[in-house]
């Protein structure tokens, strides 16, 4: 979980590979070819039937499904990092092809850049909440930057 831009599709990628688990995109349930959305039904359903697998690694934010997931998880990942940092990611990947949605972005859309800004006033205190909510029954894993992320990568071993 994090900020657009943190790198969340990066690293669940990176944990696919050495962890072997299933890997899915919240973008590619929310978002469909033609960049119109599911129903919040649809939506909702999809996840609900990722959620009841055994082993899963779950990529996105969607604020709203915290809890579910988390009650669900073993482990959560925050993706702490500076506004600064979530600005630069997503704005490198213009242009490029992405595993998490179906499309390629040309330009850096204001309206998702002033989410990212805006995410960190209204959704990370809620995050933080429920964080603290479950880190006595969970393992929690908080990264604060892009190196911190790359040493915790490298210090997994495959299940």
């Amino acid at each position: 979980m994090g900020s657009g831009g943190a790198g969340k599709s990066s690293i669940s990628r990176k944990l696919r590979d050495i962890l072997n688990l299933p890997l899915y995109h919240l973008d590619n349930i929310f978002w469909k070819e033609d960049r119109t959305h599911v129903t919040r039904e649809e939506f909702d359903t999809k996840l609900d039937e990722l959620l009841s697998k055994d082993k899963w690694i779950i990529d996105g934010d969607y604020s709203r499904t915290y809890e579910m997931r988390m009650q669900r998880a073993d482990t959560i990942i925050f993706l702490d990092y500076p506004l600064e940092v979530c600005l630069e990611g997503a704005e490198s990947r213009i242009g490029k092809p992405r595993p998490d949605i179906h499309w390629k972005e040309d330009v850096f859309d204001p309206e998702f850049k002033q989410w990212i800004i805006d995410w960190f006033k209204n959704t990370k205190p809620l995050l933080l909440s429920l964080i603290e909510k479950y880190k006595h029954v969970k393992n929690v894993v908080i990264l604060h930057s892009r190196e911190e992320g790359e040493a915790f990568v490298n210090n997994l071993s495959p299940l």
